[in-house]
């Protein structure tokens, strides 16, 4: 997993409320077990018509949000069934950050295991952030994990919280294996130790 230190980039909103993990990824493309691929279907019913044709109406189809790293979103993100390939699709997209009030557990650890940063914040400063994207790619916001600082395009900062754990995480770019390799010296004398003190074992 990279390291996610800090996101200079164009923020696309998406105001909908309770957009739920088939919206994000539908069912239809769950049979691969690969992280990579995915990102030309993140919400492909909304992206595409039936004929597969791109709805020039979806903030992600139009020209000034295609290359977007951050999105802006409504209440309840990731709700709904607890499929990984949703933040699968969206980071293969090129998504990095999300903003929303609030998301659904599963989907909110998932984002932190495959790289992406969820943040949480209230309502008046989401539409602040909302407005701020709505400006198109000349308005590009920073978000600092570091700092754990959003600073829109008019200079505005924003503070937010995030788990220490989590954090340190995505800085050093540590996804559930690469904790694990973090051990792997202790991991390697315990193993010669029980392998001494039962051989048969």
């Amino acid at each position: 997993m990279e390291k996610f230190e800090k996101v200079t980039g164009i923020a696309a909103p998406i105001p909908l409320v309770n957009i739920d993990t088939d919206m994000i990824i539908p069912k239809g493309f769950l049979k691969t077990i690969k992280r990579t691929g995915l990102g030309v279907h993140a919400f492909d019913e909304m992206r595409y018509d039936r004929q597969g044709n791109e709805n020039p109406d979806f903030v992600l189809n139009k020209p000034q949000y295609r290359e977007a790293q951050i999105l802006v979103v409504g209440d309840n993100f990731g709700c709904g069934s607890s499929r990984e390939h949703a933040p699968w699709a969206l980071a293969d997209f090129g998504i990095k950050v999300i903003v929303s009030t609030s998301f659904a557990d599963i989907f909110y650890n998932n984002s932190f295991k495959n790289g992406m940063l969820p943040i949480v914040l209230p309502q008046e400063q989401v539409d602040m952030l909302m407005k701020d994207a709505e400006k198109g790619s000349n308005a590009r916001m920073t978000v600092d994990l570091e700092n754990q600082e959003i600073t829109t395009s008019e200079g505005e900062t924003i503070k937010f919280d995030v788990d220490a754990f989590k954090k340190h995480c995505l800085l050093e770019g540590l996804d559930d294996i690469g904790l694990t390799l973090e051990k792997a010296a202790a991991i390697d004398t315990f193993e010669t130790q029980m392998h001494q003190a039962r051989p048969w074992v």
